[in-house]
């Protein structure tokens, strides 16, 4: 099965989870038109509080379907959206993409990936017990991160459920995901 957009998400508010839509627009250097994370600089309202100029690596929240359905396995009610993620995947490892990975959703949008979304106390505000759910830790004892990745807009296009997505590995050394 090749990688497919399984649903795209935004929100204008800054809520927790985000409502399904029929597709939404990505711009280069922004993110998701309409989103409350859009924009070139820092939109999460903690990071605003840190340091409002610096960069917005976290313009696009992406997940793969395949967590939903672990999760679902595991007793909570989550779908698309539910997680506050912009682009919900299906048939693509996203966490084993290396940094600088370019995905190319649809026709023309690009993102590049930057980074793991860290997981956060409002996953479990959402539903109890679902933050530990998606930590885990690897054969070495590290902590596994599976709440999703974050990305930047390479170039803007519209996205629909649907859509391929294609992927293009950055050249050179490949560095691993940390959070972002």
């Amino acid at each position: 099965m090749s990688a497919i957009v399984a649903a795209v998400s935004l929100s204008a508010e800054h809520v927790f989870s985000k409502e399904n839509r029929d597709g939404i627009r990505l711009t280069a250097g922004v993110g998701a038109v309409g989103d409350t994370h859009a924009g070139q600089t820092v939109q999460h309202r903690s990071r605003v509080a840190r340091d409002p100029d610096q960069p917005n690596l976290r313009q696009v929240h992406l997940i793969h379907a395949e967590l939903h359905d672990e999760l679902r396995a595991a007793g909570f009610a989550v779908a698309a959206g539910d997680m506050g993620e912009n682009v919900t995947t299906r048939g693509l490892d996203l966490l084993g993409l290396p940094a600088g990975t370019r995905l190319c959703l649809g026709g023309a949008a690009v993102v590049e990936v930057t980074g793991l979304r860290n997981p956060c106390s409002q996953l479990d505000r959402f539903q109890p017990g679902l933050m530990r759910a998606v930590l885990g830790r690897d054969a070495d004892g590290n902590v596994v991160r599976k709440a999703g990745i974050m990305g930047v807009v390479v170039t803007g296009g519209d996205v629909r459920p649907g859509d391929t997505v294609g992927v293009e590995l950055p050249a050179g050394e490949r560095r691993p995901l940390e959070p972002v």
